[in-house]
């Protein structure tokens, strides 16, 4: 079974959970998920099963959709009510304009530094590990994009917001540096991701809700869950050449216009899906061969 499951993740359970519960629903060994979401976080986690497992970083490559709440006036250990309270401050002070202000200003491109509790890795070591041994390294900010910040309540010290955003992106780290810039501090106290690509809530299935007898109604394809990519079709003359791994330079594989750099989703003229494909100045490429 080959193929992407759309799974809602309930609060209380790791990704790596999900993927457990998914391996021994199928009695499958190749699955995987498409991006950690914190234990206390819920939301879309896209599975990945047999041989879909090879465009998991694709999926992973995409814009996000989360819904979070923060409380203004309270630090911790991980931007988050799981760590210690490391500083309070009384925020009542503060006009909804202010802090209106303050989060609009983040709708933009910016250098975010990610939490210490993180899984990212410095000298090989995860964040998370150092700081359960209360040491703190200093880390290097990530260029990330806040595309779009809707539907903001104030309710102070409570602030409710939905947040389009990059790959990459620390939604913690978000709250945390909104809490910077109103000199009072914050700290995420909900969070859930309503989309992931062009997976969304609305389509997923609960993680509790899963059974062998339904799973199989889920399975997306893999050029369905690459169909946010455009689509395009190559002669059949060239398809072999492509599937071998040659780059091919030659104005006769494809009627479709090509834009130098895009990632394509490829296919011959029979509808069979190749893979996914890439031009540059000395020809076309495929990237990930994903030929049955």
């Amino acid at each position: 079974m080959d193929g992407v499951i759309n799974v809602f993740k309930n609060t209380g359970m790791t990704s790596f959970d999900v993927v457990r519960v998914i391996k021994k629903t199928l009695g499958e060994k190749k699955v995987g998920h498409t991006g950690t979401l914190d234990p206390e976080a819920s939301g879309v986690l896209p599975i990945c099963v047999g041989k879909a497992t090879k465009i998991i970083d694709y999926i992973m490559d995409s814009d996000k959709v989360y819904e979070v709440e923060f409380k203004l006036g309270i630090k911790t250990t991980t931007y988050d009510l799981e760590g210690e309270i490391i500083e309070e401050k009384d925020p009542s002070s503060l006009i909804n304009s202010e802090i209106s202000k303050a989060i609009f200003s983040f709708e933009r491109e910016y250098s975010q530094v990610p939490p210490m509790y993180s899984a990212l890795k410095q000298n090989g070591v995860r964040l998370y590990e150092l700081a359960r041994q209360g040491i703190e390294v200093e880390r290097q900010g990530r260029l990330i994009s806040i595309y779009k910040i809707e539907d903001v309540e104030i309710n102070n010290p409570y602030i409710k917001m939905k947040v389009t955003c990059s790959k990459g992106t620390y939604i913690r780290s978000l709250c945390f540096d909104i809490g910077e810039i109103l000199g009072v501090g914050a700290a995420m106290t909900k969070l859930k991701r309503s989309k992931t690509s062009k997976f969304t809530e609305e389509e997923a299935i609960n993680i509790s809700d899963i059974t062998l007898d339904n799973i199989k109604d889920y399975i997306i394809s893999i050029d369905d869950a690459l169909d946010n990519y455009e689509k395009l079709v190559v002669s059949n003359n060239f398809s072999k050449l492509l599937i071998n791994g040659v780059k091919v330079f030659d104005k006769r594989l494809t009627k479709d216009k090509i834009e130098i750099g895009r990632l394509y989703r490829v296919y011959d003229e029979n509808s069979k899906f190749i893979g996914l494909g890439k031009g540059d100045q000395k020809g076309f490429k495929i990237e990930k061969l994903l030929i049955n």
